[in-house]
Formats: structure tokens, sequence, C-alpha cells
């Protein structure tokens, strides 16, 4: 028998998956880990929950599908995009906690670059937006404000890495200090268009270009993994970032082909092919991509809170015990009531970025409860994918092309949320028999350089269909409903 495991590194959980030689789950091990939120804005994680959390899920998923790590032909990885480590290149021991995508504490650094014109350079050499999102900014505050960091990085004692990169180097015992194009192009010193780190970006923000991992394909040498760890050597074979993982998973692999992932956030990618195209819109030009040096391109849309939201309904408000109540909630809500909730708990993401607005709900009447705020909750998800498909698809119909749009991620098992999609977006919505199409991508990718995986047009032929929403509300009323989440939207972006 075949096996290949995938590490899934997300912001809240470490995930270890065995997939077997067609592709199918074996067993599967999580582990969710602490959050840190140091001061309003700022979200960190302990690097070691990160690695102790792999290690352990490594471990139990092999225990679990009764195997030994000598059974596994290969590793893949995918991992939370543009959280930040940095480490002591000899001890491994981390000089700060891990500063975590959502963290906006970079804004201000942002904020001056922005004024002294520099957005446009970032633009044009990374395809991405000036924005504490990015990892640049996060690693050039560690240097900034950890005492004698800068000075140990200037010597070649410091390492950065993506969460990718610092798990690859736990796991080969130092010996790689590796990553791919799909998370170098996320962390705002990488050249995306010419495919190496950029000195005008490190020059701008003032990073030691040393400190930097060497870039590869997405399906490739990575290194092998210590013996002692799991029980014998596993070449690690295939890595991408988490999107861009569900990307290749959902077999997304013709120009015009759309995913989007419903996970703590919700990011929307849409295939461009070989050549980069420009958003006119604020989305991103990234990386989706790349297999035997070449790269492929895709437009980006991220929103920052999706699954989140529902998360903070649990936690925040204590309204609901667990995540899955919230579809009955909804589907019981009072229909004369329409709540819209706008979840900018850490800024808004595309097309708007902006990092100083915070979270609003408008419509509120003294009947409102945990039926209406559950609807507002999943329907915010819809609003706020119909703001990236309306971006994507002008700046793609200038290119002559038509986006489909593919779901997964935890949110997609819900039916009423998945048809509320549709009903807004007025498209169909496909979701797949996998769902774990991140883990799947990478499994995928490291299985592919094992040869014991098809390859792109084979895998694109295992894709199956669980189920096709079509949309059912009429035209009047979706533009009505959008109508009032945009107006809500410019409310909360005015708001002082």
């Amino acid at each position: 028998m075949t096996y290949v495991m995938a590490i899934d590194q997300g912001t809240t959980s470490s995930r270890a998956i065995i997939f077997d030689g067609e592709m199918q789950i074996v067993a599967t091990a999580q582990q969710e880990f602490p959050q840190h939120y140091p001061q309003s804005g700022w979200v960190e994680h302990d690097p070691a929950d990160l690695w102790e959390t792999t290690l352990t899920v490594c471990r139990g998923a092999l225990d679990k599908a009764g195997i030994s790590a000598g059974d596994v032909t290969a590793i893949g990885i995918t991992n939370q995009r543009e959280t930040v480590v940095v480490w002591d290149k000899k001890t491994g021991e981390p000089v700060h906690n891990a500063i975590v995508w959502q963290d906006r504490r970079t804004a201000d650094i942002c904020e001056a670059l922005k004024a002294e014109g520099a957005e446009e350079t970032v633009i044009e050499k990374t395809g991405l937006l000036l924005d504490p999102y990015f990892s640049g900014t996060k690693l050039k505050w560690i240097l900034d404000n950890v005492n004698g960091a800068r000075e140990r990085a200037e010597r070649g004692e410091l390492l950065f890495g993506t969460v990718d990169s610092f798990l690859i180097w736990k796991l080969t015992g130092g010996k790689s200090h590796v990553t791919d194009a799909t998370n170098a192009c996320r962390t705002l010193l990488y050249d995306s268009f010419n495919g190496r780190w950029s000195s005008t970006m490190c020059e701008m923000l003032d990073i030691p270009m040393g400190m930097l991992p060497e870039v590869r394909d997405c399906a490739g040498e990575f290194g092998v993994t210590e013996p002692d760890l799991l029980g014998a050597g596993i070449p690690i074979l295939g890595v991408a970032g988490d999107q861009q993982a569900a990307t290749i998973g959902q077999a997304c692999f013709e120009p015009g082909m759309m995913k989007s992932t419903y996970g703590t956030g919700c990011f929307a990618l849409l295939n461009t092919g070989t050549t980069p195209v420009r958003s006119q819109h604020r989305l991103l030009t990234t990386v989706a991509y790349q297999l035997n040096g070449q790269r492929t391109y895709a437009l980006e849309g991220s929103i920052f809170i999706a699954g989140a939201v529902v998360q903070w309904l649990r936690d925040g408000l204590g309204i609901i015990d667990s995540a899955s109540e919230t579809q009955a909630l909804a589907e019981a809500a009072d229909p004369g009531q329409e709540v819209i909730l706008v979840p900018a708990f850490v800024g808004l993401g595309a097309p708007y970025w902006n990092a100083e607005c915070r979270g609003a709900i408008y419509g509120l009447t003294r009947g409102s409860g945990p039926k209406e705020l559950s609807k507002a909750a999943l329907q915010s998800v819809g609003f706020q994918t119909r703001d990236l498909m309306d971006a994507a698809r002008q700046d793609w119909q200038s290119e002559g092309g038509e986006a489909t749009l593919r779901v997964d991620g935890g949110m997609s098992a819900s039916d009423w949320t998945m048809q509320f999609l549709s009903d807004i977006l007025g498209a169909k919505v496909d979701r797949p028999q996998v769902l774990e199409t991140t883990a799947l991508g990478v499994a995928w990718l490291a299985g592919m350089q094992a040869g014991v995986y098809p390859d792109q047009a084979g895998f694109a032929e295992t894709w199956r269909l669980d189920r096709t929403f079509d949309p059912e509300m009429g035209q009047s009323e979706r533009n009505r409903l959008y109508g009032r989440w945009k107006s809500a939207v410019e409310a909360t972006l005015s708001y002082p």
C-alpha cells in the first residue's frame, strides 16, 4: 500500500491526514492550540505550539491509520500564510511569538509608506498591497522591537520563515531552510513576476536578505524528516500555502476557474493562467502554483472574517454552543427583520483594504436575538464573497473570461449558507465530495512528485461533485439585499 501524509497547519489547529494510493482519506488527527491577543488588533501564536501540535498530530494520524512512518512515501505541507516566525539559526529558538496574518499592529508602518508613495512600487514588484496582512511589515516590526534582533539578523544569526519554513526546518533538524513560491509571494518581499526575492522590497522594509529561505516549486525536494521524530525519515515533496493548496485540491487548473475557501477567513482565487492580471479593483495578483519552474497566476480576494464570525457568536457572545447550531437558528430567524452584520473585527480586506475600521451591526430591533444574529453572521460571508466575485469578474472579463465557483472549507458544509451564497451571487456554486481540499492539494503535490499520484490532467479527472447550488432568489431581491449590505459597509467605513 502507498500512503501520503498531508500536514495542514492552520490558524486555530494543526492537522495531519493520511491519504492512500487512491487519494482517499485513511486517518485524521487534529489538535487546537491557544490564540494570544496581547493588545487590541494583535494576534500571536507560540511557535512551540505550532511545532508540538504538528508533531503530535503526525504521530496520531500514523497511529490511527495503523501504519508506521516507513509506510509513508511522502509528506506534503500546507499552512496558514503570512504568519511570521523568526528563530535562531543554531538553536531553533524563536525570538518572539509568531505574528499571525490577522494581526494589525503594523498599520502605522503601512500608512507611513503609503504617505511616501511606496504602494505603487509594492504593487509593481509583488502584486500585493501595502497592508498589515502581509509578512514583510510583521518581520520589520520584530527586527525593530525585539531587543537585539536586528543586530543578530544582520550578523546572520537569525532566520525568517512563514510557518511552512519553520516546520520544515524543525522536521529536518535544521538542514532545510526553504519555502515554496506560493508562500514566498505573500511576504511582500518576493518579486512574483520574476520569481526571486526583491532587493527593492527588502531595502524598503530594511530586511537583511540573508534571513530569507530558498524558494522552490510547489512540488520538489524540501528535505527529509529526522528519523527519530516519526520513526523513519520521510521525504517532504510538496508545499503550498493553504489557499493555493485548496485551489490545487479543487483542480482549478484552467484559466477562469475560481475557488472560495471558508475557514477562519474566506479566500477566493481566480486562475488567470501563466500571465499575471493586474487588478483594477484592489484584488491581489498572486502565484496560484509553480510546477517545473512555470508560474501560474491568480487574482485573489481575501476576507479576514468568515468562520471566525461564528466562533465569535460562540466564544464572544456565548449565544451558541457549537457552530453547527447556526444553520437551524438562521432558518428560524424572523423574516421580517433584516439585521446586517459587518464583521470588520480586524478591519476589512478586499476590495476595501481598510485596517482601521471595526465591526458593526445594523437593523437591530427589540426582537432581535440569537436567531437573527446567526442569520446575519452567515449572510455576511455571502455578502463579502459577492464583493470579491464582482471585483474578480470585472478584472477577468476585461481579459475575456468568465469565472465558475467551487467552494470548500468548514462553512461550505452548511446547505443554508451555500444556498444564500448562490442566491446573492446569482451564480451556480459547486461543492465537491471531498471538502478537505487544502490537505488533498498538498497530498497530490507530494504524491505526484513521488510518482505515485497522477499528473495534473489525471488529478483533475478525479474531482467529484457533491452538489450544485442554483440561485433561487430573484434579481430585484438580490439587488435590494446587496444594496443594504453596501450601505452598511459604507457606514462602517465612515464611522470615526
